[in-house]
């Protein structure tokens, strides 16, 4: 029989497109630990970040709300004292936590600095990690945003404690940091955020993940050993779930925030051509972007006391549903005054049900994308290197790479959708404005 209560473990990479895992059909990543995971557990082929933009994506993940309705509609910046996720906003942790979970985030936060936004303030017992959206994987410094008003800040905390560990590879201290939370969890059941900033710019990796891949190009290269130390930190942190004997009764979910990034910056190099060391498999799209590139990620489940390993599950879900889906696996209800987006998949992967939306909407900058069913619509798409028509229609089923536009052949179907996908978007907004008032 599960536990009444399981444990909870998240697991959020950064940037990390849906063909970068041997398990999604890389033919240069390895990652054993995740392709494992895939194998005793479920491996989503339909699952949606709810955002192609790291703070967004991490608001839905943590609410279980859309983006604007949960008050974070675009990325924030890490200048201290950056307001962020709203003091009302419940996150998982949060509402796990009156129900004797303790909680705790490791690795990336970027949804605010300043103190009543912190990851303490939301629920978690301890955190460690930086609050900014990308420091240097070294000594971990806050650099993006530098000559437009904004100074390079030191970036590394444990609770509201400002820790200085120059020279520590970030990715491997926040394994390790996982490894010891849960070595020291005791009897009561435990959340745990693990939120790795690998494979995000800047692109830095130990010599000896580097070494693991002497046969690829240098983008390539770093790439796949950035995603090789996540890899090894799964690892360690599954592992330790089974040396303390609770593997079975935990609940393991692990996903990306967005697409892979053609941000120049990538290069480290001074090149100004695209980044290419990420991809999305054959998927349209990139970080930025509401072609599935930009939003569909690889997405992984294992909870073996009531989840059938060995699934491929082709139901559409969004990062929005974990929190409902974790939820109900620990017999726990929303309060009466808790409104929110996602919907609980458990029974998706536990019982062949169907997805639980019948439409999925998005929104970033002028861009707007809607799914029902097989049809996507996507408004005003964003691509790098490659024109998008302003309306682009397609036919998942025979199309997955959304590369044959069918909106000239279906103009009714692409008035409704549009229509459909305004309201929605006029409603978030609305709630959006109306919070922020």
């Amino acid at each position: 029989m599960p536990a009444d209560k399981p444990n909870i473990v998240i697991i959020y990479t950064d940037d990390l497109g849906y063909g970068d895992l041997g398990c999604t059909g890389s033919e240069e990543a390895k990652t054993p630990h995740l392709d494992r995971m895939a194998e005793e557990g479920v491996r989503f082929t339909h699952w949606y970040s709810n955002s192609p933009v790291c703070s967004p994506s991490r608001a839905a993940l943590l609410t279980g709300r859309t983006p604007m309705r949960a008050g974070v509609a675009n990325i924030l910046g890490g200048k201290r004292g950056t307001p962020g996720l709203p003091a009302d906003e419940k996150t998982l942790a949060a509402l796990l936590k009156p129900h004797g979970y303790s909680t705790a985030l490791f690795g990336k936060w970027h949804l605010g600095v300043a103190d009543e936004h912190r990851p303490n303030a939301h629920g978690f017992d301890e955190f460690y990690g930086f609050l900014a959206g990308c420091v240097d994987y070294y000594s971990h410094i806050f650099y993006w945003g530098i000559g437009g008003g904004v100074d390079p800040v030191h970036d590394l905390w444990h609770n509201d404690e400002e820790v200085w560990e120059n020279g520590e590879y970030i990715t491997e201290r926040i394994s390790e940091r996982a490894v010891d939370f849960i070595h020291g969890a005791g009897d009561d059941p435990f959340c745990l955020y693990v939120s790795y900033n690998a494979p995000h710019y800047p692109m830095h990796a130990p010599q000896k993940y580097v070494d693991r891949f002497p046969d690829l190009p240098w983008d390539r290269q770093i790439m796949a050993a950035m995603v090789a130390a996540v890899d090894d930190g799964v690892g360690d942190i599954c592992q330790a779930l089974r040396d303390a004997g609770i593997d079975d009764d935990t609940l393991i979910f692990f996903s990306s925030d967005n697409g892979p990034s053609r941000e120049t910056r990538n290069w480290l190099d001074g090149t100004e051509d695209p980044y290419y060391g990420g991809t999305a498999g054959i998927f349209r799209g990139h970080k930025f972007s509401l072609f599935d590139g930009g939003i569909r990620m690889p997405a992984l489940m294992r909870y073996p006391a009531r989840v059938p390993g060995g699934q491929v599950c082709d139901g559409v879900g969004a990062m929005m549903d974990v929190l409902p889906t974790c939820l109900e696996a620990a017999g726990i209800d929303l309060p009466d005054d808790r409104v929110i987006d996602g919907e609980s998949v458990l029974s998706m992967v536990s019982e062949g049900a169907p997805s639980p939306h019948e439409q999925l909407c998005w929104e970033n900058g002028n861009q707007l994308a809607v799914r029902e069913g097989d049809w996507k619509l996507v408004l005003n798409g964003r691509l790098t290197g490659d024109s998008a028509d302003e309306v682009h229609l397609s036919d998942l089923a025979d199309d997955p790479g959304e590369r044959v536009n069918l909106a000239e052949s279906e103009p009714a179907l692409v008035k409704r959708l549009s229509a459909d996908v305004q309201a929605w978007y006029d409603e978030a907004r609305e709630a959006h404005e109306s919070r922020s008032a």
